[in-house]
C-alpha cells in the first residue's frame, strides 16, 4: 500500500514542479561524482588494457553508491520517524523522473516554430540534441525534437518508475546513475571507448525491459489518443530493432507508426554526418503539432504505467499480506 502512494505521489509531485533549479538535484551530484573518480582513474590508468578493467570498477562506484547512500539516507529518517521516510523516498523518486521537463523541453521548441522564428528552435532544439542544429529547418527540428521526446520516455520516466517499483527509491536512484553514467561517458569514441564501454553495457541491459514494455505502452495510448494505434504496433515489430540502440527503436518507432511519420534519416554530429535507420512511413510531412501529439504521447503513456506500478504494488502486498 505505502508503495502504490509512494509512486503515484512522485510521479504527480515531478508532473506539477519538476526540477525547481532552487532545490539540489541528485543527478548534478551523481555527475560531480563520476568526473572526480574519471579524474582519479586516468591519473592511475593510461593503457586500454587498464582502463577496460577501470571501466567495469566505474558503474560499481557510483551506481552501487547511489544505492548505499540513498539506502542509509531512507533508513536513518525511518529511525526518526515513518513519515520523514517516505517523503524522502517520494522527492528522490521524483527526481529520477522528467515527464515536465521533458514535456517543457518539447514545448519550447513547439513554440519557436510556431512563431516562425526558426533561428530561436533551432537553439530550443539545440538544447536537447546532439546532433547540429544550425542548418536544420522545420520538419527536422520537429523530428530531432520527436525524436528526442519517444526516446526519453525510456529513459527519464519509464525505466525510473520500474526500479522505483522493484526496490523503490534507492534502486531508482542506482539507475539514474547508470543513465547518467552512459550520458557522460558511454560514447564509441577514442576517448570513452574503453572506460566508458561498461557504463554503456549496463544502461543498455537497464532499460532493455523498460523499453518494450514502453512500446506496448504507447500502442495502448495512441488507441486512447484515437491515433494510429495499429501502425504503432506494426512500426515497432518492423523497424525498432533497426535502430542502432538496442532500446531507443522501440519507443521511437512506436511513436513514430502512431503519428504516420518517419523519423531516422541524416544527421551532423560536430560536421560529420552519420546516418540512422528510419523509423515508421512517411505518410506525411512532419510538422510543428507533432511535437504535441509525441508529448501526448509521453503523459499518457507514462500515467499508465505507473497506474500499472502501483496496481502491482497493491498486488504484490496483497500476495504478501
Amino acid at each position: 500500500m505505502t508503495l502504490a502512494i509512494i509512486l503515484i505521489a512522485a510521479y504527480v509531485l515531478d508532473r506539477i514542479i519538476g526540477d525547481p533549479q532552487s532545490l539540489p538535484h541528485p543527478v548534478v551530484l551523481m555527475g560531480k561524482a563520476v568526473s572526480t573518480i574519471e579524474r582519479l582513474i586516468r591519473r592511475f590508468c593510461s593503457q586500454p588494457r587498464a582502463l577496460k578493467r577501470a571501466g567495469v570498477l566505474l558503474p560499481l562506484l557510483v551506481a552501487g553508491g547511489a544505492w548505499v547512500l540513498t539506502a542509509a539516507l531512507v533508513w536513518l529518517l525511518s529511525r526518526v520517524s515513518p513519515w520523514l521516510a517516505w517523503a524522502a523516498e517520494i522527492w528522490l523518486i521524483s527526481t529520477t523522473i522528467a515527464s515536465k521537463g521533458l514535456r517543457d523541453a518539447g514545448m519550447a521548441v513547439y513554440a519557436e516554430l510556431r512563431k516562425g522564428d526558426i533561428p530561436a528552435a533551432r537553439k530550443a532544439v539545440g538544447m536537447i540534441v546532439g546532433r547540429d542544429t544550425t542548418k536544420l529547418d522545420s520538419p527536422e527540428i520537429v523530428r530531432g525534437t520527436v525524436e528526442t521526446v519517444a526516446e526519453n520516455i525510456v529513459d527519464a520516466i519509464i525505466s525510473p518508475l520500474f526500479f522505483a517499483l522493484l526496490g523503490g527509491a534507492p534502486l531508482a536512484m542506482a539507475y539514474r546513475a547508470v543513465n547518467t553514467l552512459d550520458s557522460m561517458v558511454g560514447y564509441k569514441n577514442d576517448k570513452y571507448r574503453d572506460l566508458g564501454w561498461a557504463s554503456a553495457r549496463l544502461d543498455d541491459v537497464a532499460n532493455y525491459i523498460p523499453a518494450r514494455i514502453t512500446a506496448l505502452l504507447l500502442v495502448f495510448s495512441a488507441r486512447l489518443l484515437r491515433l494510429n494505434w495499429r501502425s504503432c504496433w506494426r512500426m515497432v515489430r518492423r523497424d525498432a530493432r533497426l535502430h542502432p540502440s538496442p532500446n531507443s527503436g522501440y519507443p521511437e518507432s512506436a511513436v513514430a507508426g502512431a503519428l504516420g511519420i518517419r523519423l531516422g534519416g541524416e544527421n551532423v554530429y560536430h560536421g560529420v554526418a552519420s546516418f540512422r535507420a528510419y523509423m515508421g512511413d512517411p505518410l506525411r510531412t512532419m510538422e510543428p503539432e507533432d511535437i504535441i501529439l509525441a508529448s501526448r504521447l509521453m503523459l499518457r503513456s507514462s500515467a499508465l504505467f505507473v497506474c500499472l506500478c502501483a496496481a502491482g504494488a497493491l498486488l504484490w502486498h496483497g500476495i504478501g499480506g
